[in-house]
């Protein structure tokens, strides 16, 4: 059964709804880069060790994680609209706590409750399928994508000016002020989705996977600090290798799952996840590279110098490569099909990590060399909604692309482990202190133009027609929705993090 929005609700421009979703996804985005410019500063200012100051980061990352797909459930029943708006409070009150915060505690929570709006992206691009005329679909999802590389490129530069040059709680007062702003013009212009799913909500579900996200990315995220072959790092993977089979068992048996895995193991589903795993890996490998290229000291013979605010506006056109080639993205599924867009954006992702081996020696090489690799993930990421839209019934559009919205966070959040282990073990000196080496950065690359290679294969075994039975709308075989982009790693897991990497460095 469906729940038919107000008639008052249906008469909203297109356009309008499109900018109000669009914007929320842009303040979302800046939440990601935050905190960057305060990372090294941390310790100090919430009276704590540098280890402990990393749950600022990580507490993000694990709420991203755990909310997304469970806010994409609720969209679906109980109206995304509504779902959006929480997500938005959440942000908004998270914002304030951090922004009283002195101390470590409450500045976790704070970050907590800005990991729960992560889910915006998702439903935003629900709520598209749901109201929008499918002439303006795919390019309306698309800039809805955009805005997550607009806004964590841009985010970067001005929260170093604003740390650089107030009060650092003005960072999250500002965000504050902007999630409120975000709630006013959802309530107002933008309308419910008449598509709903009435159910019991999956309690048992929700904790399953819930325990076994925070078991896999503590391990992931924690691991360098803990030791990989620690017993706590070894155990949490075990948890999460125990935890999440029989999640899945019970998901299956339930008869009102949180995340429908029949529905999820169609291989269209199957593999399009799969795909953003390791695009997701490939996307954010580089992101861990140029920033430290960019700071590292000239002294060190391949580091070029630049401050914090002058490496995020090296970094910044990244993100306005991927708004110009979101839309055309859209036209080349139209034409061959998202899978096509899926396989060429990958391909060019690899092109674009294999030019970067040779382009580290100049800034306006770096700016290069990251816009290839923008533009293969803005068209990897266009196909992607589209082709589990295509594959999902319309009732169950939010945790879907909930789901597929994790798969490329964990990619991410992989991607920060293994390729901050190889910088970590790969150094060289510099004044007594150890540094990433230039093999190291190389070999960094290496890794990801082999996850780029990977996805361009895994998007090969996608049917390339949609499965019988799937109800799906028409207009998704002639327009193209585009995923949130680099900074959907679900909390603080972009381009800027790898920044204050290297200034902690």
């Amino acid at each position: 059964m469906t729940a038919a929005a107000p008639p008052a609700t249906r008469d909203r421009s297109p356009g309008l709804i499109v900018a109000v979703l669009a914007f929320c996804g842009i303040v979302v985005s800046l939440m990601q880069t935050l905190v960057v410019p305060l990372l090294t500063d941390l310790p100090n200012l919430l009276h704590t060790s540098a280890s402990n100051a990393g749950w600022v980061i990580t507490a993000t990352l694990l709420s991203g994680a755990v909310f997304t797909p469970v806010m994409g459930r609720l969209g679906d029943m109980y109206g995304k609209r509504r779902i959006l708006a929480l997500c938005l409070a959440l942000l908004t009150l998270g914002s304030a706590i951090c922004g009283l915060s002195d101390s470590l505690v409450p500045m976790v929570m704070g970050r907590i409750l800005q990991g729960a709006s992560f889910g915006v992206i998702a439903l935003g691009m629900s709520l598209m399928r749901d109201e929008l005329p499918p002439a303006r679909l795919g390019p309306s999802v698309a800039l809805m994508s955009a805005t997550l590389g607009i806004g964590g490129a841009v985010g970067l530069p001005v929260a170093a000016v604003v740390a650089q040059n107030a009060d650092w709680h003005m960072l999250f007062w500002g965000a504050a002020a902007l999630g409120a702003l975000d709630i006013v013009l959802v309530l107002m212009f933008v309308p419910e989705s008449p598509v709903r799913t009435p159910a019991r909500f999956d309690f048992l579900g929700t904790l399953g996977l819930s325990a076994g996200l925070v078991a896999f990315l503590l391990a992931v995220s924690k691991g360098a600090d803990w030791g990989w072959g620690s017993p706590t790092t070894l155990g949490m993977f075990a948890a999460a290798l125990v935890i999440l089979p029989l999640w899945g068992l019970g998901e299956l048996r339930t008869r009102e799952p949180l995340v429908d895995l029949r529905i999820s193991a169609r291989p269209q589903v199957l593999f399009t996840n799969l795909a953003s795993v390791v695009i997701g890996f490939a996307m954010y490998a580089q992101s861990l590279v140029f920033p430290q290229v960019l700071m590292l000291p000239e002294v060190s013979g391949y580091g070029l110098g630049k401050s914090m605010v002058v490496t995020g506006l090296v970094m910044a056109p990244a993100g306005l490569v991927m708004m110009v080639v979101s839309p055309m993205s859209a036209k080349l599924s139209a034409a061959k099909g998202p899978k096509v867009s899926l396989f060429v954006g990958a391909v060019v992702t690899a092109v674009g990590y294999l030019i970067s081996l040779v382009m580290l020696d100049a800034v306006w090489k770096i700016v290069i060399a990251t816009s290839v690799s923008a533009a293969g993930c803005a068209l990897a990421y266009s196909a992607m909604p589209a082709l589990i839209m295509q594959a999902v019934p319309m009732r169950q559009t939010g945790s879907a692309t909930g789901l597929n919205t994790l798969m490329r966070s964990i990619g991410t959040s992989s991607s920060a482990a293994v390729i901050s282990m190889i910088l970590a073990n790969m150094t060289s000196d510099l004044g007594g202190r150890s540094i990433p080496s230039l093999g190291g950065f190389k070999t960094a690359l290496w890794v990801g133009f082999a996850a780029a290679a990977a996805a361009a294969l895994v998007s090969l075994l996608i049917p390339g027609r949609k499965p019988a039975g799937a109800e799906a709308d028409t207009a998704l075989a002639s327009s193209t929705p585009v995923a949130p982009a680099a900074a959907e790693a679900p909390a603080g897991t972009t381009a800027a993090t790898a920044a204050g990497t290297a200034a902690a460095n």
